[in-house]
């Protein structure tokens, strides 16, 4: 059976987080734990907060802002149709994409020019050490 509940070490655990990144989501509105103990100090994650924590991991390895991740799994809570919230996953995941190729782009352009100074520096020093020995 499926556990219902988990506590903060146990969600850390899981995911190979610090409890500390756990509370920092808490902050950021991605997980609402049930505050127990003196002064709700205690919390108790329930399974819904377990699927948003990975469905924020998730999100995160895809490079999406934490902002990003929030609206999308909010999406997801609400009872509304899905066409919506499918249309607007798509939109963000095809900015990031686009983000994704210039930043590929600019990579590409980078790795080029240091080919082109690697090659320069190479012909200079063959050019040294024949004109050297």
């Amino acid at each position: 059976m499926a556990k219902t509940s988990y506590t903060i070490g146990d969600l850390a655990r899981e995911f190979d987080l610090t409890t500390r990144a756990i509370r920092f989501y808490e902050d950021m509105g991605l997980l609402q734990p049930q505050r127990t103990g003196p002064a709700g100090r205690s919390r108790t994650y329930s399974a819904r907060d377990r699927t948003r924590l990975k469905l924020t991991l998730r999100a995160k390895r895809l490079g999406l802002s934490l902002s990003q991740a929030k609206d999308i799994i909010d999406m997801y809570d609400s009872p509304r149709d899905t066409g919506p919230q499918l249309r607007k996953f798509l939109a963000v995941l095809a900015l990031h994409r686009r983000q994704l190729e210039e930043q590929l782009a600019d990579l590409q352009a980078n790795l080029d020019e240091v080919k082109v100074h690697e090659k320069e520096a190479r012909a200079l020093l063959t050019k040294l050490e024949k004109g050297g020995a």
